[in-house]
């Protein structure tokens, strides 16, 4: 059994495999490309969140320089104040003067460590014992920058700037100056037409807005504490405010660890990632060209050589298929290479043609000759029987006449199988079944028997089987034989008709059996194959050609009947393994 033929591998075809190579090729530039932009829109943020940064500082400056003088002045009185705080008068009238001195100021005062107001612009005197809400800052140790919402000194809500004093390293007490958030409300309006700014403490209280009123707190971040923020003193971020909108938020220091300004700008790009249509075109334009000499790659290879390919392979398959008019077919626009290829193959089409012509010649010419030679021989075979039936004729013995019309029937039966083999269109292959019925009509339909003068029936029944031109032969003389013995050694009871039944069978996938069975009167002593002269010819005939159709010979007698089989293998063994 032979095995099946081996499944076809799918390959990647050539503009697949072009796609992967410069894909390969080009891989390498892109990455360094896509690296220089990422550093390039790297710096290039870092310089937008500085602008930022920068802007959000100029934007408070003016704030910064109110509170920043504000702790100066501060800083200067509590250097000056223990020289002349026990002097009624020019205690009150340095605080004064201060205050006059400078339009952001509302007052000026010195609160001992005992929280009496001991000092004032106002020229009071007044106990802060009670004033939960200021005490703890008025009693620490450091500079305090604290917003109060109510007035308690100054008459109004005001930003308070308290710096300790020490004399000889020993706390005396805190400078306070207030600073109305009126007049930080200003100095954060009009900086910049797109920024909401914002001041707020370290503990995350909102010292002064533009707009100092119930709506302050929606500038904010949704999502981030104003304590959060302190925390990291100088840095940007994107986020949503309280009103839903998207905000790039600035953060930046007004005074170290204390006082910083938040400023909420309209965003100046769609992401931090990819800042805009430009930075986007920058990051994917490696990505851009890697697409387009690809593109352009495949078009160009498409069109220059697989187009051609696909074209030369369509003629290869027509080729195959049994087409002969392609001297004509060309390509459209090849390169020279593939001009030279095709030109090759319509050479090798032209070459292959004229081999076929000649081949077609030559075997119609060995057709013909081999059908003059079947022609010849069978002439010869129908002059051979013509001189054996003018010898009979002349001959006075009936016992020779018998033997030379045996001999005749024997010529005529290879007549007829050279006569077969001259008319049959197919000369590699022989018809068995219309071969014997030809030779059986010719020798035994019309027979008769001698002793009663009565017709023999003969009935065939031949299978449409082909056998190989080498068996044709004894087959042939096989059953020319077997009927002609049939025909002499048939009989039958007083008043039957004698018959004759021949077949050919087929019996297994590459095997037949000649079956050649006939009548026989009971009292009937005849041998099977014997000649009138006893010396047995027919059967020697018969089991030589069995033996060269390598079958099995089975004969049977039954009462009333002769049986003949004959199995054998439709061709020749060595030549079956050769044809495996």
């Amino acid at each position: 059994m032979s095995e099946p033929p081996p499944r076809r591998m799918l390959k990647p075809g050539l503009a697949v495999l072009l796609v992967l190579v410069l894909s390969i090729a080009i891989l390498p530039l892109g990455l360094i490309s896509v690296y220089q932009t990422l550093k390039v829109l790297e710096e290039r943020r870092s310089l937008s969140e500085t602008a930022l940064l920068e802007q959000t500082q100029q934007a408070a400056s003016a704030s910064r320089e109110v509170i920043g003088s504000a702790v100066s002045a501060a800083e200067a009185l509590a250097l000056t104040v223990s020289a002349f705080r026990a002097i009624d008068g020019p205690c009150d009238g340095v605080m004064r003067r201060i205050v006059e001195q400078s339009p952001h100021y509302m007052f000026a005062g010195f609160v001992d460590e005992d929280l009496q107001l001991v000092c004032a612009s106002r020229g009071e005197d007044r106990d802060l014992t009670g004033l939960d809400v200021i005490k703890t800052q008025l009693t620490s140790l450091d500079t305090e920058i604290q917003m109060q919402p109510l007035s308690f000194l100054g008459g109004a809500a005001s930003v308070n700037v308290m710096v300790p004093v020490f004399d000889d390293a020993q706390f005396v007490g805190k400078v306070l100056i207030a600073v109305p958030i009126t007049a930080l409300n200003a100095s954060l309006t009009g900086r910049a037409p797109d920024v909401d700014l914002v001041l707020f403490q370290s503990q995350g209280e909102i010292i002064a807005t533009q707009d100092f009123s119930d709506d302050r707190r929606t500038v904010l971040p949704m999502n981030t504490t104003l304590g959060e923020l302190a925390e990291l003193p100088r840095h940007t971020f994107r986020e949503e405010n309280r009103d839903g909108m998207t905000r790039d938020f600035a953060v930046v220091a007004i005074v170290d660890g204390s006082v910083f300004a938040l400023g909420s700008w309209a965003p100046r790009s769609r992401s931090l990632i990819l800042p805009g249509y430009e930075e986007a075109l920058a990051l994917y334009f490696p990505i851009i060209m890697w697409v387009i000499a690809i593109g352009v790659a495949y078009v160009g290879v498409h069109r220059l050589v697989i187009r051609h390919i696909r074209r030369l392979r369509s003629w290869m398959r027509l080729y195959a298929a049994g087409r002969d008019d392609l001297e004509q077919a060309r390509l459209n626009n090849a390169p020279e290479e593939l001009e030279v290829v095709a030109e090759a193959f319509r050479a090798m089409t032209r070459r292959l043609d004229e081999q076929d012509r000649r081949r077609d010649e030559d075997l119609q010419e060995k057709t013909v000759l081999l059908r003059e030679v079947h022609h010849r021989v069978k002439n010869n075979l129908q002059l051979i029987s013509s001189i054996m039936n003018m010898q009979i004729r002349a001959t006075r013995s009936e016992e020779a006449k018998h033997l030379l019309r045996r001999v005749q029937d024997r010529v005529m039966a290879l007549s007829a199988i050279h006569r077969y083999l001259y008319m049959a269109r197919k000369l590699s292959m022989v018809r068995a079944d219309k071969l014997l019925q030809e030779i059986i009509e010719q020798l035994v339909i019309v027979g008769t028997l001698d002793e009663t003068g009565q017709q023999i029936k003969v009935a065939t029944e031949f299978d449409p089987v082909e056998v190989d031109p080498d068996q044709s032969v004894p087959l042939s003389l096989l059953a020319a034989e077997a009927a002609m013995n049939a025909v002499k050694y048939s009989g039958v009871v007083k008043g039957d008709d004698a018959w004759i039944n021949i077949a050919l069978k087929n019996v297994g996938e590459d095997a037949l059996c000649l079956s050649v069975v006939n009548s026989r009167a009971p009292a009937s002593e005849a041998e099977t194959g014997d000649d009138s002269d006893g010396s047995g010819l027919g059967s020697r005939l018969i089991e030589s050609f069995v033996s060269q159709l390598n079958g099995v010979l089975d004969i049977n007698e039954p009462e009333g009947r002769f049986e003949l089989h004959v199995t054998f293998p439709r061709a020749w063994p060595d030549i079956r393994a050769n044809e495996d």
